[in-house]
This record gives structure tokens, C-alpha cells and sequence, in this order.
């Protein structure tokens, strides 16, 4: 789970840099070296890989230890974490996304118990 942990920080993060003013005004001119600079040289985009980056290591671990049809389902549960940080945040969550992640999450509790 805390491979999933770190991976939704890490789409907010880099979310969080994508939507920065330095980072949106430099994607609004001609795609070229200073804005691909701009880009990968914020520090929320850079927090974003580097969780990522921590993410795949810890990752790896479960990998060497569960069979991959049982440990990838559990990524399912990122959907769930992401829209409840995403609600903490003021991101609208409708009540069908809601529902469609308590599918997703139904599947992967019958895929973990099987």
C-alpha cells in the first residue's frame, strides 16, 4: 500500500506543478528547450518523479514476494486514495465517481481474497 501511497502523491504533485503560473505560461509558447527547462525544473514536478521513483523501488519489493495477478489489482485502490485526497483538496467528486470507485474497490477485495 505504500507503493499506491506514493504514487498518488505523486500524480497531486505533479499535477500541482503542471498547474503552476511559470509552468502553464511556458506550455503556452512554442514547445522548445527553456520551456522543457520551465517544466522538468519545478519542484513539484520534480517531487512528483522522484515519488514515483520511490514508488516503483518499494514496488519492486511487493513484486518479490506476491505473484503479480494478486499484487497489481491493489493498485486499484489508488483510485479510491486519489479521490479522497482529491475531495480533501476541493476537486468535485460526483456521487457516480464515488460509486465507480466502490466497484473498483469491490473487485480488488474479491481479487485479494481469491
Amino acid at each position: 500500500m505504500f507503493s499506491i501511497l506514493l504514487s498518488v502523491i505523486a500524480q497531486f504533485c505533479l499535477k500541482a506543478g503542471m498547474s503552476s503560473t511559470e509552468v502553464r505560461d511556458a506550455l503556452a509558447q512554442s514547445i522548445g528547450p527553456k520551456t522543457l527547462v520551465t517544466v522538468f525544473s519545478n519542484l513539484s514536478i520534480l517531487g512528483g518523479f522522484l515519488l514515483y521513483g520511490l514508488g516503483a523501488v518499494v514496488w519492486l519489493a511487493v513484486l518479490s514476494r506476491w505473484e503479480v495477478s494478486k499484487a497489481y489489482p491493489l493498485v486499484g485502490f489508488g483510485f479510491a486514495l486519489s479521490v479522497v485526497i482529491g475531495a480533501v483538496l476541493g476537486e468535485g467528486v460526483s456521487l457516480q465517481r464515488v460509486a465507480g470507485v466502490a466497484l473498483i474497490c469491490a473487485g480488488v477485495f474479491i481479487v485479494g481474497r481469491a
